[in-house]
């Protein structure tokens, strides 16, 4: 960067972050903005008394990736973004005698199965090292199950089990303690995603306990209502709304698909309602998911639910490989965000993970599928209808922050799954470029002006911007020079 370039967004920051101050000091008090007016980067994250949990292991790995990233822009961010969950979002107790934490999104006080899983995901490589961290992530654990337990279909519960929620009044079975009652196939992925990931990393076998078991056993009973086979299932749903994203047309119960083994989801990750019901994101990370779950339950002797397991993925993948697959007239084949099993297909991509995109990083054997390959493509192109591109950046948006908004979520995804070092670098520069002043990333942000973002507090985007970082410090680092 051109020194009167760097000079003129060194301004542009300083000015940024000062205007953005009254947001989180009314969120987090005085103490929060410990402004360091002489300071080449302000102080920004939360200052240590202050922060909900800390990790030595997170401390070290910060202060070594900051040492040595000769950008120093981006050795900022990490900083901000990479610990912006356990400072912010994290609870941690415990709870008849087992780890358990409660993890919010961040600016609403509610634990999603996904979200939570994923904040906390790029920290598993440190839990060996650190006895605290790995307990914080089996109570992670504990909590999903009893969620799961609680109700299989709900995307997101309070940790007060009393609680009723703003959404109590939605047509369908709620109850206290769960916030919003969206069926989404990724809710139930996520949890065993995290347990996988959890058990390899440390080797620790205590959160696959009898509770935890019966959790798995839930999940394929959930999954098989959703196959649909013989009848619609228990689950319905319907919300008094103007907005058609957040409703279930005909009855609650979606528009109609022919059953071929895959899962119905009534909603995608972003919350918003499918349009066809067998969305092919999910079913791909199901049947990733279904593998992971039948290998534990080896471990713990549970072999006649591990087959249930392996059969059931079986199905899901057949059922993927009858309909997913399209022909696009640039592209070739490619794999289709949603279908309806009776010819009827949806040709987009969601910033939302899982998404198109993120096939190859939850289900790592896709990234040399000749489809995802193509599909990548496709997604990453004006033909997807919610690729945006501007004077700020360009990526993946949807349609729950509108349009002309892109989600670094996405950005950070094609970073991920990237396997040229010119786009990653591309990724790592308007990632940079795009926080709009605040040192953090956010739900999404307009084309072409960064400053206008949604959810200025958006623990996903950071800790996904911070395994992002990670990964390229460890294969690329001279990218981040």
């Amino acid at each position: 960067m051109a020194q009167d370039a760097y000079m003129e967004r060194r301004k542009f920051l300083t000015n940024s972050i000062k205007a953005t101050a009254a947001l989180t000091l009314a969120t987090y008090g005085v103490g929060a903005w410990a402004q360091q007016a002489s300071a080449a980067w302000p102080q920004v994250r939360l200052p240590e008394t202050k922060r909900r949990f800390a990790s030595k292991a997170v401390e070290e790995l910060i202060a070594d990736v900051q040492a040595k990233t000769g950008n120093k822009e981006l050795a900022w961010l990490f900083g901000n973004c990479f610990p912006n969950t356990l400072d912010t979002t994290v609870e941690y107790s415990v709870v008849d005698g087992k780890p358990d934490t409660y993890v919010i999104t961040g600016d609403i006080d509610a634990m999603w199965l996904r979200d939570s899983s994923a904040q906390v995901w790029p920290y598993l490589p440190l839990c060996k090292k650190d006895g605290e961290l790995r307990n914080l992530v089996a109570g992670v654990i504990n909590r999903q199950t009893r969620c799961i337990l609680l109700d299989p279909y709900a995307n997101a519960f309070y940790k007060d089990s009393s609680k009723e929620s703003e959404w109590k009044h939605d047509v369908t079975a709620m109850k206290p303690g769960i916030h919003e009652r969206k069926w989404e196939i990724d809710s139930l992925c996520y949890p065993v995603r995290l347990a996988y990931g959890y058990n390899r990393q440390t080797g620790d076998k205590t959160v696959l306990d009898a509770q935890w078991v019966g959790a798995m056993n839930l999940i394929i009973k959930t999954f098989r209502e959703q196959q649909r086979k013989d009848d619609k299932g228990p689950y319905s749903f319907m919300r008094r709304t103007e907005w058609a994203t957040d409703g279930v047309p005909l009855a609650g119960y979606g528009y109609p698909a022919k059953p071929n083994g895959m899962i119905f989801s009534m909603f995608r990750p972003s919350d918003d309602a499918t349009i066809f019901p067998l969305f092919v994101p999910a079913n791909f990370f199901a049947a990733e998911s279904l593998k992971q779950m039948a290998e534990m339950l080896h471990e713990v002797n549970e072999t006649k639910l591990a087959k249930e397991a392996n059969t059931l993925r079986d199905e899901v993948l057949n059922g993927l490989k009858e309909c997913a697959i399209v022909k696009h007239k640039v592209y070739g084949d490619i794999y289709a965000y949603e279908v309806n099993g009776l010819g009827s297909c949806n040709l987009m991509d969601d910033a939302n993970v899982p998404s198109l995109l993120s096939l190859a990083y939850l289900v790592p054997d896709m990234a040399k599928d000749p489809v995802y390959v193509n599909t990548r493509k496709f997604v990453l192109s004006q033909h997807n209808p919610f690729f945006f591109k501007g004077k700020a950046g360009e990526g993946i948006g949807g349609p729950h922050a509108g349009i002309d908004n892109i989600w670094p979520l996405s950005i950070a995804m094609r970073g991920i799954t990237a396997t040229n070092k010119a786009e990653i670098q591309q990724c790592l520069k308007t990632l940079q470029t795009t926080h709009g002043g605040t040192g953090f990333m956010h739900e999404s942000f307009h084309k072409d002006d960064a400053t206008k973002y949604t959810r200025a507090w958006f623990a996903w985007a950071n800790t996904l911007f911070g395994e992002f970082v990670w990964k390229v410090y460890r294969e690329h680092p001279e990218l981040l020079a």
